[in-house]
């Protein structure tokens, strides 16, 4: 009775809400994990340390709000005013903010949104292309907005900007679209002429998600500082090996930098992420040689799973989508994680035949080609 109570005082949306829902990570150990998409490379020794240096005094007190230094430094590195860019605790508050800064709730609707409203109210609307990060529809629904996937191509292209008027998923009016690119999890990357095509067709805030750029042959910044409707979002993650610290950012408009600025909460990064990411930017080379190292393990990697009959999709990225041979996509991955090897496996329609597979160390690339060559014969 007290529990039915209690739910009873939770708001309905939040009630009714589908959480995002992150890869595992395991208690146990001995598993060679390969289902996230970290760096299997640990931080340089200069940010390592510069973080042990900073553990002192200084942890009783608040850190800078607005990461002034960090945003300093990456404003020298990508040529741009300093007010063009907002750090966040991660990247995935960077869109969080967007969509709370640019997107209206739909007021005093309950159930599905994206159901209700075929063709929703466009200030109410965020879209992006699917498959893709499966935080989107989250944080629209959290929000109280409606939300559109607009289908990709069969091989996980962007559609052409002339096909976009021939789907009806598409709305150029939407409040806030978001783009993958490269794009998770298929890894593909797209051309920035294309994307800067889409930008140009679309009347709202478009968010580019480059979480993954630094891996990828081409990179789309150059957008944000031309056009005045679009955001390009970058993470201190996945490349540069920060998951622990929770830092990333964006490039744009000063107005919709600003507009952001006023949602962020008051210390939103921690000093010692701050700090990482600073010391990060002052060995940039060091990073660049883990990309080399990633990029040959994971083409090493693909041959090898081709050879055993996978599917093995195009990447521009730390991590490969293949298909299988033989079973299911399901039962691969259980049997990788009885072997100690644990991949990610999704349980959507335009995905549930594939596994993704991050990129390891080449020494936890050849124990899992070792036991794929054994499931495979």
């Amino acid at each position: 009775m007290k529990k039915a109570v209690s739910d009873q005082l939770v708001r309905p949306l939040v009630r009714n809400l589908q959480p995002y829902v992150p890869g595992e990570q395991p208690r146990i150990s001995g598993l060679i994990k390969l289902n996230t998409n970290e760096n299997p490379y640990p931080p340089s020794p200069r940010v390592l340390e510069a973080v042990r240096a900073a553990v002192d005094g200084r942890l009783r007190l608040y850190p800078d709000p607005t990461a002034t230094r960090l945003r300093e430094k990456l404003a020298k590195l990508h040529k741009c005013d300093p007010d063009q860019i907002i750090v966040g605790n991660g990247a995935d508050e960077i869109l969080r903010l967007a969509v709370q800064a640019f997107v209206e709730p739909v007021a005093a609707q309950r159930g599905p949104l994206s159901r209700r409203y075929l063709v929703p109210p466009a200030p109410a609307l965020v879209q992006s292309f699917v498959p893709s990060y499966s935080l989107y529809p989250v944080l629209a629904a959290q929000h109280g907005a409606a939300f559109h996937g607009v289908p990709l191509q069969m091989d996980f292209g962007l559609p052409e900007p002339g096909q976009l008027r021939f789907l009806k998923e598409w709305q150029p009016n939407a409040a806030l679209t978001f783009i993958t690119t490269p794009n998770a999890p298929s890894g593909r990357a797209y051309p920035t002429a294309q994307l800067e095509a889409i930008c140009a067709r679309s009347r709202g805030v478009v968010v580019l998600d480059e979480t993954y750029a630094d891996f990828a042959p081409e990179q789309a910044l150059s957008l944000a500082l031309t056009l005045p409707n679009v955001l390009v979002c970058r993470s201190f993650s996945k490349a540069y090996s920060l998951c622990f610290l929770r830092v990333g950012y964006a490039v744009g408009p000063g107005p919709l930098i600003q507009a952001m600025h006023k949602l962020r909460d008051s210390y939103n990064v921690n000093g010692l992420g701050q700090i990482a990411a600073e010391a990060t930017l002052d060995d940039l080379e060091y990073y660049r040689q883990n990309f080399r190292k990633i990029a040959e393990t994971r083409d090493w990697t693909a041959r090898e799973l081709t050879a055993l009959g996978f599917r093995v999709l195009p990447s521009h990225t730390n991590f490969l989508l293949v298909r299988p041979p033989g079973a299911s996509a399901a039962d691969w991955y259980r049997k990788l994680r009885e072997q100690k090897i644990l991949v990610r496996w999704f349980d959507l329609p335009e995905l549930r035949d594939y596994l993704r597979i991050s990129i390891g160390t080449p020494q936890d690339m050849q124990a899992l080609i070792k036991v794929a060559r054994r499931l495979a014969s």
